[in-house]
């Protein structure tokens, strides 16, 4: 039976300095569950392993020792192409870094996990276009990525984590470069994909506002994870958002 959960169970994930003499715990016995229709929202200082635990909730990073699973399958044990076909048709992942392609237009940066999977051009430029309008780029569709602004770029890499309608979703920072008003309305994007088409959600960021639109706030701290306050949310008493339309 598919449930669409994505379930991390007592991840670590250990790095060792340059000088091999330092073993780093950038995760360290993370237990955390997100289920189809919620947004989980992750906070912690720079450095606290919030990336990494990321990149191994999407499969991109092996841990150490624990087990990840999406949908009840196994992504540590996962061949290298299950594993891509999963990313490329199951999951959304919207990075800190835009890695947009220079030369190529919005419309084809956002198309490009589709290009991946075969689909063609023609199609899957048309399937990208309404993403790239319901994240306030409709005016900038043919703008090559060079011209575009770190915010518009960083709406660009959204829709393209987006544009395969994925079930699970993984943002690392996605308001970082935007305005007060457009974070929020980003935000409340990726709360209505949550609650209306049962996309699980796990967002990694600094933004107090995005405590309005979580569902669960967790903060990780030196690897480990823990309840949230007010030190990094704002706010005592989450609620989440009913959604807002772009």
């Amino acid at each position: 039976m598919n449930d669409g959960s994505l379930v991390l169970h007592d991840v670590v994930k250990h790095y060792v300095s340059k000088d091999n003499k330092v073993v780093v715990p950038a995760v360290d016995g993370v237990s955390l569950r997100v289920e189809p229709g919620q947004l989980v929202a992750l906070y912690g200082p720079s450095g606290s392993g919030k990336s990494t635990l990321l990149l191994i909730a999407g499969g991109y990073v092996a841990p150490d020792a624990g087990e990840v699973s999406f949908d009840r399958r196994d992504l540590v044990g996962l061949s290298n192409r299950k594993r891509a076909l999963f990313q490329r048709r199951d999951v959304g992942f919207v990075q800190q870094r835009f890695h947009l392609s220079a030369g190529a237009t919005a419309i084809d940066n956002a198309a490009v996990k589709l290009l991946a999977d075969r689909v063609a051009l023609t199609d899957a430029r048309r399937r990208a276009i309404p993403w790239l309008e319901r994240v306030g780029l409709g005016e900038r569709l043919k703008q090559p990525a060079e011209r575009l602004s770190g915010g518009e770029a960083q709406r660009v890499a959204l829709a393209r984590a987006l544009v395969n309608e994925p079930r699970l979703i993984l943002a690392d920072e996605p308001t970082a470069y935007l305005d007060r008003r457009r974070g929020a309305e980003i935000l409340a994007l990726l709360s209505r994909l949550a609650h209306e088409h049962a996309v699980a959600v796990l967002l990694v960021t600094h933004d107090p506002e995005a405590a309005a639109f979580a569902d669960q706030i967790h903060v990780l701290s030196d690897g480990k994870l823990g309840e949230a306050d007010e030190t990094f949310v704002g706010v005592s008493t989450p609620v989440a958002s009913p959604g807002v339309a772009p």
